[in-house]
């Protein structure tokens, strides 16, 4: 008599089920997945019409999605999504709609920065929650091992990849900020050995030359380390290690007070790892 497992109660080990079952699911489950771990928000306050339409599938698929893990409908696995972020964001969500109830009572710019200070504050909430120490580990230790640090950030992520630039130089840590000017950015990360790392830093919508770079590069068996949004990221496809981050967003407008933090991170910590092993 074969056992039935009940689906996981807790949104940690969900999220550990839809990434060990994604391969096997199908391409409009794959796509609904991606959604659910991008946007756990959406997934957990949203109605059944307002996420599929948000994730571009018929209703009647996030259905199939959460009997594919196991629940008995959508409803059960949502509850699982809220859960899990009902005091964490929803808190902070009632704030923000206090702020736009009362934008007659203050400046519209001031507005502005409340949101964005909440979103902010959000992230980083996000980041001390989710990351994975020993990705953060294993990342600093095959950064700090390179002679050269190839720092590939572009479009929204190039902010992130300049400033890790400034640090590790700062630091005496050797690095290379591919730029892309001139369009040379395959030309600047070919200058790349075997005892060098190429650090990718994407998010959705991935920046397409970001994803080709880290795959050229870990084609030549250079290390590639990423920092991007989703298991499903293409860079997480590519790169080992990878660290997972999340923004959250103010009026559709993405913070990157996370992402700062984590790349400040990087930036000490491959420097002290580097002083400890001289």
């Amino acid at each position: 008599m074969t056992e039935t497992l009940s689906p996981p109660r807790d949104f940690a080990a969900l999220r550990t089920l839809i990434t060990g079952r994604a391969p096997s699911l199908s391409k409009r489950l794959t796509q609904i997945a991606a959604f659910a771990l991008e946007h756990p928000d959406e997934i957990a306050f949203g109605t059944v019409s307002s996420i599929a339409a948000k994730a571009e599938v018929q209703p009647s698929a996030l259905v199939r999605f959460s009997q594919a893990l196991g629940y008995q409908g959508f409803s059960d696995m949502q509850e699982i999504f809220r859960s899990r972020l009902r005091d964490r964001i929803l808190n902070y969500d009632e704030r923000l709609q206090q702020l736009r109830q009362h934008a007659r009572d203050t400046s519209e710019p001031n507005l502005i920065l409340q949101g964005f200070c909440e979103a902010s504050a959000r992230s980083l909430a996000a980041l001390q929650d989710k990351l994975d120490p020993a990705a953060l580990d294993s990342a600093v230790e095959v950064l700090a091992r390179a002679e050269t640090i190839y720092l590939v950030g572009l479009r929204r992520s190039f902010p992130i990849a300049s400033y890790l630039a400034y640090a590790l130089g700062q630091l005496g840590v050797r690095s290379i900020l591919v730029d892309a000017v001139g369009g040379l950015a395959a030309e600047q990360t070919g200058l790349a050995g075997p005892k060098d790392a190429l650090l990718a830093i994407s998010f959705a919508p991935y920046a397409a030359e970001t994803v080709a770079l880290a795959r050229a590069a870990a084609g030549r068996a250079i290390a590639v380390v990423a920092v991007t949004d989703s298991p499903f990221s293409p860079l997480a496809q590519t790169a080992s290690p990878w660290i997972e981050i999340s923004e959250a967003n103010f009026e559709g407008f993405r913070a990157m007070a996370a992402t700062l933090a984590l790349a400040m991170t990087l930036a000490v910590a491959i420097a002290e790892r580097r002083a400890r092993g001289a």
